[in-house]
């Protein structure tokens, strides 16, 4: 291994050296499986550049007592990481989308969304209800999810449930759904249990009517330092584009909001005919008050301006050139024009109070 600059390069048996190219990622096997996902794209790709996979635990792997929701860091488990990104002791990060935070840092940029896995949120029943959904469990049974905006909506929707806070990784939350008897289901989403090879596990998935996703969920993301030009070229290739103008519409929409973690903001889009479609959802804790409403938008690129992107061009925090900039805009001005929408109709209301509430609990 030899060290020049920032780089770090190795020379096989040959003679041949090539950069290795440092991924740091969360340790969470959940996290590996999706690190490990991505670099062999990227290896696939590019043979010739060595990839070597940089384990660190965050804040919110750190912290389980505490609901998330009341930490009210947005970026928990994503700093630690952009530390190392920035103190050059990795390349590139993987992280899920959805717990990157509207606004990065500066000098960070995402340099890649991958296709989306199924963004929807999966019910997971315990044992001893089996073949049973939400609708048919037995009155006050207890449903384990860390999320407001999972409680949000499933209060209002099934309200004869109980909910009740669960942390932990996938794997702690199985066990604590499994092992003991404090809760009948959990809910999480059902792109992390695919991921796992945990299909089988899934009892139900939950559709739109029964609780929209967070932003970004289901789409895995790449962030690198945005002065890196090659890193961002090499990356950009496992953009998708469908993914990228959805995520951007859901990003802006949040962002517009100001909402995070400590508030139930929910979304759902679909791309079809070159027509992005925007759901955008916000709810008081108990999901009694609420705001929907839906709008969209043409993305269809007319193809001239696409070879005069500006490589520097973030929107909400992507980067991706090869896009066309025209439908990327108009996704971001989609997911600004909803929020504003939503405002106009009392959203900012209802966040302050369930923000106030949720902090007072």
């Amino acid at each position: 291994m030899m060290m020049e600059g920032p780089y770090k390069y190795t020379r096989d048996g040959s003679g041949t050296v090539s950069r290795v190219i440092r991924v740091g990622t969360r340790k969470s096997q959940l996290a590996r499986i999706q690190t490990d996902s991505v670099a062999d794209k990227l290896k696939k790709l590019n043979p010739d550049v060595s990839l070597e996979i940089v384990g660190m635990s965050t804040l919110g792997d750190k912290i389980l007592d505490t609901a998330l929701s009341k930490i009210g860091e947005k970026s928990l488990f994503t700093k630690e990481l952009e530390n190392a990104l920035e103190r050059n002791e990795v390349d590139l990060v993987v992280h899920s989308l959805k717990d990157l935070p509207t606004t990065l840092p500066s000098g960070f940029t995402i340099g890649a969304v991958l296709k989306r896995e199924n963004p929807h949120d999966a019910a997971v029943l315990h044992p001893k209800h089996e073949g049973k959904t939400l609708e048919t469990l037995p009155e006050n049974s207890v449903i384990g999810t860390s999320s407001l905006r999972r409680a949000a909506q499933l209060k209002k929707r099934f309200p004869h449930l109980v909910f009740k806070d669960i942390r932990g990784n996938l794997n702690t939350r199985l066990k604590k759904l499994d092992e003991k008897d404090d809760f009948a289901a959990i809910v999480l989403a059902a792109a992390g249990l695919r991921r796992m090879g945990w299909d089988n596990r899934i009892s139900q998935i939950l559709g739109p009517e029964d609780c929209m996703y967070a932003v970004g969920q289901g789409a895995l993301a790449v962030e690198v330092r945005s002065r890196d030009a090659d890193i961002l070229e090499m990356v950009s290739v496992l953009h998708d584009p469908e993914t990228v103008l959805r995520c951007i519409a859901e990003r802006a929409f949040l962002r517009h909001l100001e909402g995070g973690c400590s508030v139930p903001v929910a979304v759902h889009t679909e791309l079809k005919n070159s027509q992005l479609y925007l759901t955008g959802a916000v709810f008081s804790l108990d999901g009694s008050d609420s705001l929907k409403e839906t709008m969209q938008t043409s993305v269809a690129a007319d193809g001239k301006s696409s070879d005069a992107v500006d490589e520097r061009v973030q929107r909400v925090g992507v980067t991706a050139s090869k896009i066309s900039g025209e439908a990327q805009d108009a996704a971001e001005r989609l997911g600004v024009d909803l929020a504003n929408l939503l405002l106009s109709k009392g959203a900012k209301e209802i966040l302050t109070v369930a923000r106030q509430l949720n902090d007072a609990s």
